[in-house]
């Protein structure tokens, strides 16, 4: 079985994969005792709902007993895998939640070019795309920025088997080697050398550093998406 984290809390296996869109379904089953009603609160189809169902299940097991109509009534109820498999998503989220509100990457840059809000910058580790709102500026160091991106924004591949960055959303790529890896139940913080003397923080699964045999050393593509990393002009930062 796989976790994922990238964006959102899920647990998957194969191409199937328990989303929040799921866990709401799963959850709404709960509240009404049928599936049709829990279709009907969430606004959703019942034949989609249904059929989601059993594509969950053949991947984890029974999660709804369904009763037919009779003297008392039908409906549906959770199985105690399905709580069991909402338990560990909870627990998964909350893991989640907990390091990606705390941890992010902090860059010092130079604007390149512009094209709106999205900004071209160079940076110590290598020239990224992010969004740049635009500010007036006076006098020098107009074109130096601030950029932020959050651990959990950031995905990490073998170079072996990263993406062409055409065929790919997550147009900033890279090249680095692990330095640290602090994993928790669920989740790990990876620390990535990437030059520069650049460190990169990305939030990954357990399960995904035992699937890349992650450790200090392991060389890794970190990628990302400009729309993920935020950039402000120094003189406006914090610091």
């Amino acid at each position: 079985m796989e976790f994922s984290t990238e964006f959102d809390a899920r647990i998957g296996h194969g191409d199937v994969t328990l989303t929040e869109r799921d866990v709401a379904l799963l959850r709404a089953i709960d509240d009404h005792g049928s599936i049709n009603a829990a279709a009907t609160s969430l606004g959703r189809s019942y034949s989609r709902a249904q059929q989601r169902i059993v594509e969950l299940e053949e991947v984890f097991g029974d999660l709804v007993a369904r009763k037919r109509g009779g003297s008392g009534g039908g409906g549906s109820h959770l199985t105690d895998l399905a709580r069991d498999l909402l338990s560990r998503y909870d627990r998964l989220r909350a893991e989640f939640s907990g390091v990606a509100e705390t941890e992010e990457t902090v860059l010092d840059g130079r604007l390149v070019e512009r094209e709106g809000e999205l900004a071209t910058v160079e940076t110590r580790a290598g020239t990224l795309r992010a969004l740049v709102p635009e500010v007036d500026s006076d006098g020098e160091g107009g074109d130096r920025l601030r950029l932020t991106l959050r651990a959990d924004a950031v995905t990490l591949q073998n170079p072996s088997r990263s993406p062409d960055p055409d065929r790919t959303s997550a147009r900033n790529r890279l090249d680095g080697t692990v330095l640290a890896i602090d994993a928790g139940e669920s989740v790990a913080l990876v620390t990535v050398d990437v030059g520069g003397e650049v460190s990169l923080s990305a939030l990954v699964t357990v399960a995904s550093v035992e699937k890349l045999n992650l450790h200090r050393g392991t060389p890794v593509v970190a990628s990302f998406k400009a729309t993920a990393t935020r950039g402000v002009p120094s003189a406006y930062s914090s610091d």
